[in-house]
């Protein structure tokens, strides 16, 4: 059993012994909430201890992303930052993807585990990676499902073989394919069909879930872990009420319009073969997130500046958010655009990329 497993394991049956002996005090899902008194287990009391943990947003998270249990916490960067720390210790190795979100690589660092980068997406690498790590150390590796800033998509089920095959537990941050990718919208498992190969599941809940918050979802006793281990859930507050509803009426509205999502992967196509069309060098990854790479700091702020005077809002991202020669404008299409629109956007912005990159090069 690897040490992190073990760790798990231990404490879950810690907390499992307790509760059999029916002295376990914690963790009580509040129903609702009358001033001074609160519904706990359909008892009404006094309250004079405790948080809302708002036990029923989890389980509905974790049906929706097919886990069995989840924890709630109060950003996305906090549920990223914490996990990572709590199941690592010195003695562990964490290999993280060279372009992952900034709470990802805080995590590493904070746990004091040896820390590993390797080259964006390179498979390879991170089996070289893993066969370096001693056999007794806990090994983690930790990627985004889609590159905030590239819009690309991790390649999924070549990286959960190296896994399996070096017993490393794999973490995947949903929060770019949450909404986006799979039949439903379910995430990065449900668009490759690899149900249950992720051990670690994460997302914010501020993208394609209009609230506020994040999540980890997994087996019953890494939750069960997490809710007594990590910090940022033991000494943060829990989640507002009103957010925790808008996360479960998110999620209805996902499970009953499925239309959504195909839509938006529509238009993901659509916009993406009009900018390849206008000579807008673009791949073909499934994301809404579509980089387009001016590398230059001023022509990125120009093309900006000209889809503005089209009443088009659009951000240009220059170092240090990407690395220097890599300045871009993000773009991103939504389900709630009309094909016309997303027409627009794209020839207005083919338009300012012809002005702004083709003609002083051909000029």
């Amino acid at each position: 059993m690897d040490p992190i497993e073990r760790r798990i394991r231990e404490f879950g049956d810690r907390i499992r012994d307790v509760q059999a002996r029916g002295v376990y005090p914690y963790l009580k899902a509040v129903q609702a909430i009358d001033g001074a008194h609160v519904m706990i287990d359909g008892r009404r009391m006094l309250l004079a201890s405790s948080y809302s943990y708002l036990g029923q947003v989890e389980q509905r998270i974790a049906g929706f992303v097919d886990a069995e249990a989840c924890a709630v916490y109060s950003s996305g960067y906090l549920a990223n930052f914490a996990t990572i720390s709590a199941l690592l210790g010195r003695n562990d190795v964490v290999i993280c993807d060279k372009l992952n979100h900034a709470s990802i690589v805080d995590g590493c660092l904070l746990s004091g585990a040896r820390f590993v980068r390797v080259p964006h997406n390179d498979i390879p690498a991170f089996d070289r990676a893993l066969e370096r790590v001693p056999t007794r150390a806990g090994k983690l590796v930790v990627v985004d499902a889609v590159f905030s800033m590239d819009g690309d998509v991790i390649n999924l089920p070549a990286l959960a073989e190296v896994c399996r095959r070096h017993g490393a537990w794999l973490m995947v941050d949903d929060s770019h394919s949450l909404g986006v990718l799979g039949p439903r919208g379910q995430g990065i498992e449900a668009h490759f069909r690899l149900p249950g190969v992720i051990g670690i599941k994460m997302s914010s809940l501020s993208k394609s879930i209009p609230s506020a918050g994040g999540y980890i979802a997994g087996s019953r006793d890494l939750i069960t872990f997490l809710k007594h281990a990590s910090r940022a859930f033991v000494f943060s507050a829990a989640l507002p009420p009103a957010s925790a509803a808008a996360v479960m009426a998110s999620l209805d509205v996902m499970e009953a319009e499925p239309q959504r999502v195909t839509r938006l992967q529509a238009h993901i196509r659509r916009f993406r073969a009009a900018l390849q069309t206008g000579g807008i060098p673009v791949g073909n990854d499934p994301t809404p997130i579509v980089p387009v790479i001016t590398g230059d700091d001023e022509k990125a702020l120009r093309i900006a500046r000209l889809l503005d005077e089209r009443a088009i809002f659009a951000l240009p991202i220059l170092p240090p958010a990407v690395p220097p020669g890599t300045s871009r404008l993000r773009m991103t299409v939504t389900a709630a655009h009309s094909e016309a629109e997303v027409d627009t956007i794209a020839e207005a912005l083919v338009a300012a990329w012809r002005e702004v990159v083709l003609a002083p090069a051909e000029g």
